[in-house]
């Protein structure tokens, strides 16, 4: 017991370190040898996906000899690699701002084009309002907890012309709550509010969102590509697998993509990340990989639906390959995702530090079929313990 309390502490201090994002598995094992984690549910990502990459990545770079020249020499520059990405999309390169995560997409557009008021959605992804700086004015949109923090279009679009923001941001879904505007909406409320001067719409977790039986993909890009005034954000990272290597993008107005470049970002992009996007754009690839999307949403599907069987919490609807997860039995995230982690295990992250959410909530990712009924049993051990309660 005594060895376990210890390493809660160190876990604690870990997590205060990293601030309002998680510490990678990486990290945790450096700093806490003693802690075994059996399942990383806290970050967002299809892991069949990243086994098909490797399978890929095996077969072409390591048993051929390639990755002693992807190791050596310079990556192609960032507009070669956007078009492998023009490939993909079918859409102009010179829309592309290839980036190292989408994270990096994130921080060149508040800080090169987002001034005065930004209007921001909450609860949502910490960077958005992490970037503002000094010259920005935040305006916070809550979410409407008694409607599953689903976001309400009319309401919005009312909300947005009293504000008069020069920017507007919208995850879609939504992290932490995976809630999801469909399609038709949001054309609409950009269409409605064409006025603002900079919509972001960040689609990073577009790909586990669906609107019919077929799970087909709908993503704006295509209705939005001729908007001077709306950028898309796209994160490999989550629904490829491939978080390591960092890969990223943004759609946006040409003259904007010049812009960018004319500071930089020259070869931001590695030898691994132009490999991943040369893989991208190729149908032999995309067709297995679209076999992979759908056989995760299944799984995530029936994942969610175990989880809305355990009793002390709620789960909240979501559209993502991750819930939110409030807690009811008295306890606090604190503690729910210490037990968790240091005597199941299972790593999950704790929303205590999310601007937007009233109640303590997790955060829990889905995962391989094996690993999801290992988060299932931790969970229902964990709330179902009265000890925690107090």
């Amino acid at each position: 017991m005594k060895k376990n309390q210890n390493i809660q502490v160190q876990y604690n201090q870990l997590k205060t370190k990293s601030g309002t994002h998680s510490p990678s598995l990486a990290t945790i094992q450096d700093f806490i040898p003693d802690l075994q984690i059996k399942v990383d549910a806290c970050f967002l990502s299809n892991p069949y996906a990243t086994e098909l990459f490797l399978e890929y990545f095996k077969k072409e770079i390591l048993d051929t000899g390639k990755i002693n020249a992807l190791l050596e020499f310079y990556p192609s520059q960032n507009q070669i690699i956007a078009g492998f990405i023009e490939q993909r999309l079918q859409i102009d390169s010179g829309h592309i701002f290839v980036a190292n995560g989408a994270i990096e997409a994130i921080q060149a557009i508040i800080h090169k084009y987002c001034r005065g008021k930004l209007m921001i959605t909450i609860p949502t992804f910490s960077a958005y309002y992490e970037y503002a700086t000094k010259e920005h004015e935040i305006v916070y949109y809550q979410l409407n907890k008694n409607e599953n923090y689903r976001l309400d279009v009319k309401d919005y679009i009312k909300r947005v012309n009293e504000e008069k923001p020069n920017t507007i941001i919208l995850i879609n879904p939504n992290n932490p709550d995976g809630g999801y505007i469909k399609y038709d909406d949001l054309i609409l409320l950009i269409n409605e509010l064409n006025w603002v001067e900079n919509i972001i719409i960040d689609e990073s977790f577009i790909h586990f969102a669906y609107e019919d039986s077929d799970m087909a993909l709908k993503s704006v890009v295509a209705d939005v590509i001729n908007k001077a005034n709306v950028y898309v954000i796209k994160s490999m990272s989550k629904d490829f697998g491939i978080a390591g290597i960092r890969c990223g993008y943004a759609i946006m107005a040409k003259e904007k993509v010049k812009d960018i470049l004319k500071n930089g970002y020259l070869w931001n992009m590695n030898g691994l990340a132009e490999y991943f996007f040369r893989l991208y754009a190729r149908e032999d690839f995309l067709e297995k990989y679209d076999i992979v999307r759908r056989k995760y949403i299944t799984e995530s599907l029936f994942f969610i639906s175990e989880l809305n069987q355990i009793k002390n919490i709620k789960v909240y609807p979501s559209r993502a390959n991750f819930v939110l997860i409030e807690l009811l039995n008295g306890s606090t995230a604190d503690k729910v995702t210490n037990h968790l982690i240091c005597e199941f295990g299972v790593y999950v992250r704790n929303c205590n530090d999310k601007i937007g959410l009233d109640g303590e909530f997790i955060r829990v990712a889905a995962r391989t079929q094996k690993e999801n009924k290992i988060i299932i049993e931790a969970i229902k051990n964990v709330v179902e313990d009265k000890n925690l309660c107090i």
